[in-house]
């Protein structure tokens, strides 16, 4: 019984941690979502401070 509940949390685990690494992925690639990362990737080169404007 520990054997097959063992083997089914290591599958599931890694299914599920295969699964969230993918929808990161997507959301990290997706075109629509490249302007917010290029102005997040600027941030630290920037002279002002937040609340600035």
């Amino acid at each position: 019984m520990y054997e097959k509940l063992s083997h089914f949390a290591q599958t599931g685990g890694l299914i599920y941690f295969f699964a969230i690494f993918a929808v990161v992925l997507a959301y990290a690639l997706w075109p629509r979502n490249q302007k917010r990362f290029d102005e997040a990737a600027q941030l630290p080169l920037q002279d002002r401070e937040p609340g600035d404007e």
